[in-house]
């Protein structure tokens, strides 16, 4: 029960990383399509640069990977047809509200009635499982 406790717990907060950062990487990605450079190659390595140096980028960025190592540390012992649509549909929801208060459209209500009823149906095929 305790270490059920604990990967349920690791498990949100698997979710929240990733679904917090994924507004905030849109956000620190803005300008990227201004980086302009002859070649594939320098024009590769010249948006690497541009996010590489951009911590309004690197730290979700960063914070994104934390929630990857906590998620595959947690699948040691968690069972995977639950973690996987659990944390799937909290990230879903997290970016939503993420997103929204950050100002993002999120595509009217008949969009967020959509994700959530994906999120509910995910719910009630873990619970049924």
């Amino acid at each position: 029960p305790g270490c059920a406790a604990g990967e349920a717990v690791a498990l949100v907060l698997v979710a929240v990383l990733w679904g917090s950062t994924g507004p905030f990487l849109r956000t620190g990605a803005e300008g990227l399509e201004e980086v302009r450079c002859q070649g594939r190659l320098q024009q590769l390595l010249a948006e690497i640069r541009f996010l590489g140096l951009n911590y309004k980028y690197m730290v979700p960025f960063l914070l994104n990977q934390g929630g990857s190592l906590l998620f595959y540390l947690t699948l040691a012992s968690a069972d995977l047809s639950l973690a996987v649509p659990l944390c799937n549909s909290l990230a879903l929801i997290v970016t939503l509200v993420t997103g929204r208060i950050l100002g993002e459209d999120i595509g009217g209500k008949r969009a967020v009635a959509g994700m959530l009823l994906t999120v509910l149906g995910v719910m009630l095929c873990v619970a049924g499982s």
